[in-house]
């Protein structure tokens, strides 16, 4: 344990650490559905949870993560943050991001902090005794959704199902995945278009698979034939030049977005000094949970650009609700699924918001109990 690390007063110390890890299966209308995008396919989705026993209360973290996170907590972090003050988050913070050095601190450890980072705020709010949006400071009361799946993989009546379902709810815009074949994109768009009506804004996510002329081509007939208002990594996000090019020529009212794979703030930094995106999005569960978040929010004030939350919608919630330029969270197929059934005190969709709880401690999202068929590890300190 460090020396850093090791000073927590005796009630906000860190006294043990525990973690799980799922793998549920990807569903549609309750049947198994294998699911792909532009670049992938899978059948499953793993959750990390960590646990943190602190003074009497229990912090909970979570991440979309490799089953390997848990050795990350167990074999690096957990030594890093026990008898650490849930009060001195920043420094618990930095300290794991210097532990994981050699290890790599992108990828499986950036879940693995996340997720640590995320219960160290919920528990020293719960010490608090308050809602977590009241320490970070609300800026708003609810944040607006994007419902998101529409995978490659699905058929036309299942993607018309979706799509219409998320619209008869009051969520008023909606994400599919293209990429998968080019030239069938254009149609599969005016379906989605035509399953949503004409008051509903429609997003595209290519996830890195075009090249960039056939992007910039897609772009056209994307606007032209449905009105998409939103393409996300219409080329990889590794290549900056390729998403400046998409944002300069892209057409007036189609906004480039990208920063689900930034992990760390210079991956951020990256995105914004390129002049890359209309749009950056982050995710806390990547990186760095609530002080990742809240460093790639402040960049977007700083760039004077709008953030936007990829996927874990329970607890986006609380952490959209408090940054400022964040204008919307990805309300995702499989994480809408797996987090009402992993958890209690998931908020509410209410008119296509979320709603953050504020009648309870901390980010108020506890382990329900269920699931326990989907557990495939445990550890603890």
């Amino acid at each position: 344990m460090t020396d850093a690390a090791a000073h927590g007063s005796a009630e906000s110390a860190i006294r043990a650490v525990r973690a799980s890890t799922y793998t549920i299966p990807t569903t549609f209308d309750g049947e198994p559905t294998p699911e792909s995008d532009g670049t992938i396919g899978w059948d499953s989705t793993g959750v990390l949870v960590v646990e943190l026993d602190v003074g009497g209360c229990t912090g909970m973290g979570y991440a979309s993560a490799s089953p390997a996170a848990l050795g990350v907590v167990r074999d690096v972090l957990a030594d890093v943050v026990l008898g650490g003050d849930v009060f001195a988050a920043p420094r618990l913070f930095w300290n794991m991001a210097a532990a994981v050095r050699n290890v790599g601190w992108r990828g499986i450890a950036a879940g693995a902090i996340s997720a640590i980072d995320v219960a160290v705020h919920d528990a020293a709010a719960q010490l608090l005794g308050v809602p977590l949006l009241a320490v970070l400071g609300a800026s708003r009361s609810s944040i607006p959704v994007y419902g998101s799946g529409g995978f490659t993989s699905y058929s036309d009546a299942q993607l018309r199902a979706q799509l219409s379902g998320w619209a008869e709810r009051g969520i008023r815009a909606v994400k599919i995945k293209v990429g998968s074949d080019a030239a069938a994109d254009p149609a599969r768009v005016r379906t989605a278009r035509e399953a949503i009506g004409d008051d509903v804004e429609l997003f595209v996510d290519a996830n890195g698979a075009y090249d960039r002329k056939e992007a910039l081509a897609l772009a056209e007939r994307f606007a032209d034939e449905a009105r998409v208002s939103w393409f996300e990594e219409p080329v990889s996000s590794d290549d900056l030049d390729g998403l400046r090019l998409l944002r300069d020529r892209a057409p007036a009212g189609m906004q480039i977005a990208a920063g689900e794979y930034g992990y760390t703030p210079a991956d951020f930094r990256a995105l914004l000094t390129a002049g890359a995106v209309d749009v950056l999005q982050a995710d806390a569960t990547r990186c760095g949970g609530v002080t990742g978040f809240a460093n790639a929010a402040q960049q977007c004030v700083a760039w004077g650009l709008p953030l936007s939350a990829h996927t874990a919608p329970a607890l986006h919630a609380t952490l959209a609700s408090a940054a400022r330029p964040a204008v919307h969270v990805e309300y995702f197929h499989d994480h809408a699924l797996i987090e009402p059934l992993l958890f209690d005190g998931v908020p509410e969709l209410v008119d296509g918001c979320l709603v953050p709880d504020l009648s309870s401690p901390g980010h108020g999202i506890r382990i329900s109990g269920r699931g326990h068929e989907y557990r495939t590890a445990e550890w603890r300190s």
